[in-house]
């Protein structure tokens, strides 16, 4: 066995014993991913559905899952015929998602073992593969290709600092090449990966264009939203880290008046969390206290669910979208653009380059520290038209990139993966 397989066991089995150890410990989410795989074999050989080629569509997370879900309800309507089995890595996205009705079944994805890849693609027998974004499970994918499965990435984004690209990354590299079609984001992609000999590559661009379109289309409603807002200016701010939610914190004792209100929906959601905002904000209301005996327009709402984030933008004056002051980077900006609403985000963005093209379109707003942030919420408040503007140019920048669901469609159709069987 080559010293990089060994070295990545190790990694994993790490990993394993890591989250076990947080789980015995009392972390809720570490629990849930432990629980979630508990006797996998035997649950997926109950509930794997039988009747039709599967199509496997692997996502990370809740995101990722929704970044992809176009091209699931695509491959659905054109080819009914198949099943369709759900994977996630995450319980946040596998908790929100386990009962999706578009997929035939939902489950986590196993531990990547060899002897787990094994019985996992035995079991599914996948007529195609799908990964979103990400995700480049060594075992797995070997397995796939080594029982001649069709494997396609969606939405990939490659960045010149990853593991790929490195002196030491040809154990990764040869996975990439051993991938049937890597659709990507953008030309920078497309370069790097071919100056590193990868040549099964295209241009598509990114899916969640499409699925966030088709979030606007909806238009669905929140319970309790209207009631709460009444006519007043919303700032909603979502998917927010402890330093989004100080800065706002500190921006709101300032600046809260009469006609104004703040939604914030943060991305951690345990109890600990929620009544660390109800420090930072004495007149907040939880969310799920509020829709049971909604009353008069209220100031300040915390979203302690959910699910509903991306419906919930729509109601909002200003958005604000949070991550950008963490290592990871901002969360998902096209959602609020989509309605057409101004979007400010947070300095770190390197990783997303939907954020510098909707700056440069004039629809996003990044800021550095508490000033600039209060400097580009008043003034997008205060200026009507130049707050409507913005958000007219967000949603324009989303419209002008849709159609890469189109693009992976027709690439299955034309290699006849699920019509040939």
């Amino acid at each position: 066995m080559p010293a990089s397989t060994i070295i990545y066991d190790l990694g994993i089995r790490g990993y394993r014993a890591a989250v076990g150890l947080a789980a015995t410990t009392g972390n809720a989410k570490a629990r849930r991913w432990v629980e979630g795989r508990r006797d996998w074999r035997k649950s997926l050989e109950q509930h794997l559905p039988a009747g039709g080629p599967i199509v496997w569509v692997h996502a990370a997370s809740l995101g990722e899952f929704e970044q992809g879900r176009p091209v699931l309800e695509a491959i659905r309507q054109e080819y009914p015929g198949c099943k369709i089995l759900l994977t996630f890595f995450s319980p946040s996205g596998y908790e929100v998602r386990k009962d999706y009705p578009g997929a035939d079944h939902v489950c986590y994805l196993p531990l990547d073992t060899r002897q787990n890849a094994r019985d996992f693609i035995r079991l599914v027998r996948p007529s195609l593969a799908i990964f979103i974004k990400y995700e480049f499970w060594y075992h797995m994918l070997t397995a796939l290709h080594r029982e001649k499965v069709p494997v396609l990435l969606v939405s990939g984004i490659f960045r010149p600092g990853q593991l790929f690209f490195k002196p030491y990354g040809g154990m990764f590299r040869r996975l990439l090449q051993q991938l049937t079609y890597i659709f990507v984001q953008n030309k920078e992609s497309v370069e790097l990966l071919g100056q590193a000999g990868i040549s099964n590559v295209a241009l598509a661009g990114d899916t969640r264009f499409d699925r966030v379109w088709a979030l606007q289309e909806e238009n669905r409603e929140v319970q309790g939203i209207s009631a709460f807002i009444g006519d007043q200016q919303t700032v909603i701010a979502g998917s927010t880290w402890e330093e989004d939610e100080i800065f706002l914190a500190d921006w709101w004792k300032k600046q809260a008046q009469e006609g104004r209100c703040l939604i914030i929906a943060p991305h951690e959601i345990e109890p600990a969390h929620i009544n660390k905002l109800l420090t930072l904000f004495p007149a907040a209301v939880r969310y799920t206290d509020w829709v049971k005996q909604p009353g008069k327009a209220g100031k300040v709402l915390l979203i302690d669910n959910v699910g509903m984030l991306s419906a919930l933008y729509r109601y909002a004056t200003v958005t604000y979208v949070g991550g950008g002051f963490g290592k990871d980077g901002i969360h998902n900006i096209l959602e609020p653009a989509t309605y057409g609403k101004p979007v400010v985000f947070g300095p770190i963005f390197h990783k997303f380059p939907e954020a510098a093209a909707l700056i440069a379109a004039g629809g996003g707003i990044s800021i550095h520290d508490l000033e600039t942030l209060e400097v580009q919420l008043e003034q997008l408040l205060q200026d009507k038209e130049a707050c409507l503007h913005t958000g007219a140019q967000a949603k324009k920048y989303v419209a002008d990139n849709k159609g890469a669901t189109g693009k992976v469609l027709r690439y299955i159709q034309e290699k006849r993966f699920l019509t040939r069987l």
